[in-house]
């Protein structure tokens, strides 16, 4: 059965009034070949978007009402990371250069680590194993989409302008840990510092400053847009769409197996790509949608959105 705010008609959103921002960086702490900078700024309409990452429960229920099967179920296999298999797990292909990535037949969203893993204790992580077409599935049956890049970096940054993170430059303020990222030497030894070894759950960390979980750390989001490295020097100040066409769809906001010995891009200005028929443990989405005019009303300042709220 469905969960409650989880419907063809509706998703636990929440309502931000755009306006301007700056986008991106200047900074050398980055990526240049990820197409970070220049920062410039945008100007986006009012949009709401999930107040955290799409849950397994969640996900389920649209399995459930649809019959959706994923890619990953279509392929018969997905990539885990080797960190999080049992001791002993059968030899599979590595990703070269990535050896830590291993091809595990039978994995997806349901078998997270493969067949004989399950979901059952992990209503409230975010679903991964999904694909952008998965993701914008499950978007539309909530009569949704998923958010643009330029939507889901004002999101991200809660309101802040020109910080790393969305609480601040600091990555652990006062020795606190606000997000689900590696700890240790990354990929052979994880402290748990922050208390996860693989997802956490959506609402695990503080919220940002627009009540939003988890837009960095935890798992990698899809975005809506193609990626291109070099779209920023020309992309418009106006709700920019990403480029009309590409081979690859802008992820954003980082993982759990993000550390800065390798993958410095839990960062609110950060983005990476990936093919759209890609599925990971580590890559997940959330909900985007422009509000009806009735809801903007009901809903003027950042606040919940319940089931049915923005129908129509």
């Amino acid at each position: 059965m469905p969960q409650k705010g989880v419907t063809a008609t509706g998703a636990d959103l929440v309502n931000l009034p755009g306006g301007a921002f700056v986008m991106g960086t200047d900074g050398t702490y980055g990526y240049a070949t990820d197409g970070e900078g220049p920062a410039h700024e945008v100007e986006l309409a009012p949009f709401s978007i999930g107040r955290h990452a799409v849950t397994n429960a969640e996900f389920a229920a649209f399995v459930a009402a649809t019959g959706h099967r994923t890619a990953a179920e279509g392929y018969g296999w997905s990539f885990v990371f080797d960190g999080l298999l049992p001791a002993g797990f059968s030899p599979t292909k590595r990703v070269t250069g990535a050896p830590w990535w291993r091809q595990v037949e039978g994995a997806d969203w349901a078998h997270p680590e493969g067949p004989r893993s399950a979901i059952a204790d992990r209503d409230d992580h975010p679903v991964v194993h999904v694909s952008w077409d998965d993701a914008s599935a499950f978007c539309a049956w909530v009569d949704g989409r998923l958010p643009t890049e330029a939507e889901w970096e004002y999101a991200a940054r809660g309101g802040r302008v020109g910080c790393r993170y969305p609480w601040g430059d600091d990555l652990e303020p006062g020795g606190e840990h606000r997000m689900n990222v590696f700890q240790g030497t990354f990929p052979r030894h994880n402290t748990l510092a922050d208390g996860y070894a693989g997802t956490a759950p959506v609402e695990g960390f503080a919220p940002n400053g627009y009540g939003l979980h988890q837009m960095t750390g935890n798992v990698w989001e899809w975005t809506a847009d193609w990626f291109d490295p070099a779209y920023y020097h020309v992309s418009p100040r106006r709700d920019p769409p990403g480029p009309p066409a590409g081979a690859a769809r802008v992820m954003r906001g980082g993982s759990y197996l993000c550390h800065a010995s390798y993958c410095n891009r839990y960062r609110v200005d950060a983005r990476s790509s990936n093919t759209p028929d890609s599925s990971t443990g580590n890559l997940g989405f959330r909900v985007a949608r422009s509000p009806s005019a009735s809801s903007v009303r009901r809903h003027g300042d950042p606040g919940r959105t319940v089931a049915g709220d923005l129908a129509g």
